[in-house]
């Protein structure tokens, strides 16, 4: 991939392309200058806030939905993905001195994220070596990548995972601490192999018990950085800056295409699949993807069913047009393992719906008529084949086991109380 990118020191990388140094070094000082003429006279800049303008087809854009709901979400949709897009790209874009940074946020959702599970990004190098440390902390599951590529690019096919680490393997001391290195000689059951393409760390932490898992404590530095920190060079805030058009321009509209897609499937619909290659593309690796959407009218209920499979985590939840989780803390639009109730036949049954029916596993749609619904199903022993029925609000008793117990007004309230404060100490800053 182009040096240039993530603002990484031209003059410290190895010459791999076997051509002639000195032609080399020179584009190299042609390329540093022209992005600092760029940044100097404000050109880089503009051409940033142009891609900020043209994001606005996300939203205005033909076929996408036009109630006032839609605009209000689609606007915010912009301000936070932009939120998310400038610390992975620019303020946390410095593999020199890289710093965690949550990836995803409960307030900066994008990407179709999962209502179980924290998300961190730091920006690193092939060339350097770097060292994770902390403390693991309890959440279910814990997964550490060395991925090349970036999410601004817009490009499921250029970027991907070059080592990983899990919490099945990851070596913790009695009290939870831990240690890996990062580098290109990387070989230790307790490190990451960095290849030269190597460009971020992705972590990601699925919770189950919402209320009393406790999340990792993560530090990232790299070995012998030299300090203090140096001032910022322009031909690298240039460069960062470019690829934080490249996120709304490219990566955007990668959002965008795949929403559209599990939209344009059969209402009602649940495809629950295995990739092989998901731990080489940047996802989980060994969890099976649920993807589809659900349509529900007023007045109208969805029975989502399926067996759960012998897994080590599972969850179902909405999200809405832009990709973002449906309001997970103030509202039950999510449901895993540890929080959902099965049925004596082994069958979870979910109730999507825009009104309490005062069932466990409501799944809220916030008054959405039509989302996207995903799944997954990490280690599981085989996919699940879901089934769906929508049924009059209120036959919906008439269509459930007779022993789904009732939840009143009163013990959904405490619930969800219970359900808001888990997400906010998961979050808290």
């Amino acid at each position: 991939m182009p040096t240039s990118v993530n603002g990484t020191r031209h003059d410290t990388l190895p010459d791999v392309s076997g051509g002639d140094r000195s032609s080399n070094a020179q584009i190299d000082r042609a390329s540093r200058a022209d992005s600092s003429a760029r940044l100097a006279s404000g050109e880089a800049w503009d051409e940033f806030c142009d891609s900020l303008k043209r994001a606005g087809r996300l939203v205005l854009g033909d076929d996408v939905p036009d109630s006032e709901r839609d605009r209000a979400e689609g606007f915010r949709y912009l301000s936070r993905f932009l939120a998310a897009g400038n610390a992975q790209c620019v303020t946390h874009g410095d593999p020199d001195y890289p710093l965690f940074v949550r990836m995803i946020d409960y307030s900066t959702p994008w990407g179709l994220d999962n209502p179980d599970c924290l998300y961190h990004f730091a920006a690193i190098r092939g060339d350097c070596r770097y060292r994770i440390s902390g403390n693991r902390g309890s959440a279910n599951h814990i997964d550490i990548q060395a991925n090349f590529g970036s999410f601004a690019d817009g490009d499921i096919a250029s970027w991907g995972t070059l080592s990983s680490i899990d919490g099945f393997d990851l070596a913790t001391t009695a009290d939870g601490a831990f240690e890996l290195e990062l580098s290109p000689e990387a070989s230790g059951s307790q490190s990451l192999k960095l290849e030269p393409n190597a460009e971020f760390v992705l972590v990601r932490q699925y919770f189950n018990d919402w209320e009393n898992e406790r999340p990792a404590e993560l530090y990232i530095e790299r070995v012998d950085a030299p300090y203090p920190i140096p001032p910022p060079r322009p031909e690298a805030v240039a460069a960062r800056l470019d690829r934080l058009a490249r996120w709304f321009d490219q990566g955007g509209t990668l959002w965008e295409t795949m929403s559209r897609g599990m939209l344009s499937m059969p209402p009602n619909t649940l495809v629950v699949h295995r990739p092989d290659d998901a731990g080489e593309r940047a996802g989980m690796s060994g969890q099976a993807y649920g993807m589809g959407n659900f349509h529900c009218e007023p007045g109208h209920a969805v029975l989502l069913e399926f067996e759960v499979p012998r897994c080590h985590h599972w969850s179902v939840g909405l999200a809405n047009y832009y990709w973002e989780a449906i309001e997970y803390a103030s509202r039950q639009s999510s449901l895993n393992g540890h929080q959902a109730a099965i049925d004596s036949d082994g069958v979870f049954r979910a109730v999507l719906s825009d009104v309490d029916p005062g069932v466990p596993n409501w799944l809220d749609t916030a008054g959405h008529r039509r989302g996207t619904l995903t799944a997954r199903f990490l280690r599981a022993n085989a996919a699940p084949v879901p089934t769906f029925r929508v049924v009059p609000l209120g036959d919906i008793r008439a269509v459930l086991p007779p022993d789904t117990p009732r939840i009143d007004a009163a013990t959904r309230a405490a619930e969800l109380e219970r359900r808001r404060w888990a997400v906010w100490r998961r979050f808290r800053v």
